[in-house]
């Protein structure tokens, strides 16, 4: 008898689908916004490290202790306010030209230690995530400069030419990589625009041909049914004024019935055809994806909670919620991160939205008539609508009862 051979194919996709998955999570991992983060904080520690190294070593250093002290705070402080703030915001350009401008003199001061990335990834950091504007361009220039001149004052002319080039190089390939994001974002809109204009065409025809058939439907058979109940009930009233038997009577008024139900339930099917199709949760999560793909930035949608069916006026007014909110934060916060969560709780559901520009409004407003329309959607349903400022940001929720 044959034995089965037990290391076989099968086995081995499943090794090889275990490490599939495995790499996936590392790179998602790699990818998640939070490591990012931490990951541009490389600089501040790479500074710390650095002059704690040269606390023992003064014949390493080129300037005051004092001075070099207050340019490592300035850095930190510089690489936190680069972090800190939206990619296309003021504040994170003035902090670029203090971190590359400070940097430099850093990297002179402490010419033995790794300081000399910080020019390098100050101009990686000006040029990687947007097109440059005059703020990047000067700080482009000057991360050159700060690279390749300490190098000049203190060693041979080549050195200094060859950690420019470097520096050239390095914005020519973190220029190149974001042109390729550029192109795959415009190429991932591109698709979804015709992903939608082929639904929204799938969608017009069906609801034309819905739109046919509750025609006929009213036209033919409810009209047909309301003639027939009138006829029975005519027929009744007759059998009853002739004194037939209460039998008779009874079977006449049961067949009534029926065609009264019966066009009734006609009318619904024609009001049911008629009706637009309610949004549902995977339509949230395509309004959410317009806007990462649109914006570019980061954008997160988050089911919580076993999702149920809700009744089609609250589920149009969480859409509706969600794409005011989506509007007021392109229009009020450009380029903020958004943290979109749909919870599904005991008796009530509820939509927060969250964008993250960095820092709270400069003043709270009270909205204009998209919240207001926003708050009247939700209090004819019985819920509620709490907008604000948050540390960071704005907050909309929405909560609906069901």
């Amino acid at each position: 008898m044959a034995i089965p051979n037990r290391s076989t194919p099968e086995r081995s996709v499943g090794v090889r689908g275990s490490v599939s998955a495995g790499w996936q999570r590392v790179v998602d991992l790699w990818g998640s916004p939070g490591l990012t983060r931490l990951l541009r904080l490389v600089p501040a520690v790479l500074v710390i490290v650095a002059v704690t190294v040269a606390w023992d070593s003064p014949e390493d250093r080129k300037l005051p202790w004092a001075l070099i002290l207050a340019l490592a705070a300035v850095v930190v402080i510089g690489n936190l306010v680069i972090i800190g703030y939206g990619e296309k915001s003021s504040e994170r350009t003035i902090g670029l030209l203090v971190f590359v401008v400070v940097g430099s003199l850093l990297w002179y001061a402490l010419p033995n230690s790794v300081l000399i990335v910080l020019p390098f990834w100050a101009v990686r950091a000006a040029v990687r995530y947007h097109r440059p504007g005059r703020g990047e361009t000067v700080v482009v220039v000057l991360g050159i400069l700060g690279a390749s001149l300490p190098l000049l004052a203190t060693g041979p002319v080549s050195g200094a030419i060859g950690i420019a080039v470097g520096v050239v190089a390095l914005l020519l390939a973190s220029t190149n990589r974001r042109a390729r994001e550029e192109q795959l974002d415009e190429l991932q809109v591109s698709l979804a625009r015709k992903q939608a204009a082929i639904e929204e065409h799938s969608r017009a025809a069906a609801l034309a041909e819905r739109a046919r058939i509750a025609r006929d439907v009213h036209d033919v058979l409810a009209h047909s049914l309301a003639g027939l109940s009138l006829n029975l009930q005519g027929a009744r009233l007759m059998l009853v004024r002739d004194g037939a038997s209460q039998e008779a009577i009874e079977q006449l008024t049961r067949a009534q019935g029926l065609a009264a139900d019966g066009l009734a339930e006609a009318r619904r099917a024609v009001a049911t055809l008629r009706e637009d199709s309610v949004p549902d949760a995977r339509a949230m999560a395509d309004l959410v994806t317009a806007y990462r793909l649109e914006t570019g930035s980061e954008a997160t949608f988050d089911l919580e909670g076993q999702s149920r069916e809700l009744a089609p006026e609250a589920m149009a007014a969480l859409y509706r919620a969600l794409q005011e909110a989506l509007t007021n934060t392109r229009k009020h916060a450009p380029g903020a991160p958004i943290n979109v969560v749909l919870r599904y709780a005991d008796a009530r559901t509820v939509l927060t939205v969250d964008d993250h520009p960095g820092k709270p409004p400069a003043r709270a407003v009270s909205g204009g008539y998209g919240l207001l329309g926003m708050r009247e959607r939700a209090e004819l349903i019985g819920g509620s609508l709490e907008v604000g400022p948050t540390d960071d940001g704005w907050r909309v929720e929405l909560m609906i009862p069901g």
